[in-house]
């Protein structure tokens, strides 16, 4: 800062206002300043910047799956799972602009005083934390920590922190007015995990409406989020049901493994059996047909997180804010 200012004719003071983008700072100064600092090639101690701010221009990007062991399945789940990589993209976007870190932290719960004890030391700002299961104590625990964090659905159970969600219900009530439309008239659904709230929202609200239209017997079977748990559910759901003609499964990867088990049944899709799945994820393209799905905006989603805890990061008693985004209808070849 030194060779900076004087190689700009200024004092030590100036530099630093113009580095922390001080307003007060004539605007020919700044252009002054700008350019030694270009010249010399300084660039901020970000390291000892920290120890004045007390901010690390970092983030967590925390992955909570409590009922899956920490190994290396549950690593190559999160790693390539379309809806992780989505908030990861979605996250990164929104923070990079603002020299803001992402830190990707996977854990279950075996490993959850480890994440916290991270958290506590001051390594990070504030936390995005990806956790839906009902039995999950991350977000409470973090909560309690002090630290900013979003959350990337609504809370299983009350708690004053913010987060940002799709409209469940809505989405599942889309899938089932497309079905109904296409002419199907024996429905059924391969849900997710039943220990979920977006799961329990995509069930109800699918079933709901079939209901107020006069469909009452609508068969179910929970899946597990995975190409080969969506496979496993079809072909019970197929074999206790073979007369299902139109089909909503709550994730486009399960709805992948589902359109492989209703071929393997000898089932052409869409003529005997219309799909429909749920994110518009790549998934949806990788499938064969096409697959018809529920668009949830993951991206928007993950940069809406981030911007909300941006917010809550430089006005720590900003009260908790909750975002809900619609989902939309994306039709496919599958239905």
């Amino acid at each position: 800062m030194d060779q900076v200012a004087e190689a700009a004719g200024v004092s030590r003071a100036t530099v630093s206002r113009v580095i922390n983008g001080a307003p007060s700072v004539d605007a020919k100064i700044r252009e002054i300043v700008q350019r030694a600092i270009a010249e010399t090639g300084y660039v901020p101690n970000v390291a000892a910047r920290s120890l004045v701010t007390r901010k690390s221009n970092s983030v967590a990007l925390v992955i909570s799956e409590p009922d899956r062991p920490f190994d290396s399945s549950f690593l190559n789940r999160i790693f390539t799972d379309p809806y992780f990589g989505r908030i990861t993209a979605g996250a990164t976007g929104a923070l990079r602009p603002h020299d803001i870190h992402l830190v990707i932290i996977p854990t279950d719960s075996t490993d959850h005083h480890h994440v916290l004890r991270y958290l506590r030391q001051g390594h990070v700002d504030g936390v995005l934390l990806i956790s839906s299961h009902e039995q999950d104590p991350l977000p409470r625990q973090v909560h309690e920590l002090g630290i900013p964090a979003v959350v990337s659905a609504r809370p299983a159970s009350p708690l004053a922190v913010s987060f940002v969600d799709v409209d469940q219900r809505l989405g599942a009530r889309l899938a089932a007015e497309h079905l109904l439309a296409r002419g199907c008239r024996r429905l059924a659904t391969i849900s997710g995990p039943l220990d979920m709230p977006s799961s329990q929202d995509r069930l109800d609200g699918f079933r709901s409406y079939l209901a107020n239209r006069g469909v009452a017997d609508v068969p179910a079977v929970e899946g597990d989020f995975t190409r080969h748990g969506g496979e496993a559910s079809a072909r019970r759901l197929l074999g206790e049901h073979p007369d299902v003609d139109g089909l909503f499964v709550a994730s486009d990867l399960m709805a992948e493994g589902a359109l492989l088990a209703v071929q393997d049944l000898g089932r052409r899709v869409p003529d005997d059996i219309a799909v429909v799945g749920f994110d518009d994820s790549s998934a949806a393209l990788d499938c064969r047909p096409l697959l018809t799905t529920i668009r949830q905006p993951v991206e928007e989603m993950a940069a809406e997180m981030a911007e909300v805890l941006m917010a809550r990061i430089a006005a720590p008693n900003r009260l908790p804010r909750s975002v809900t985004f619609q989902p939309t209808l994306v039709i496919r070849e599958s239905a």
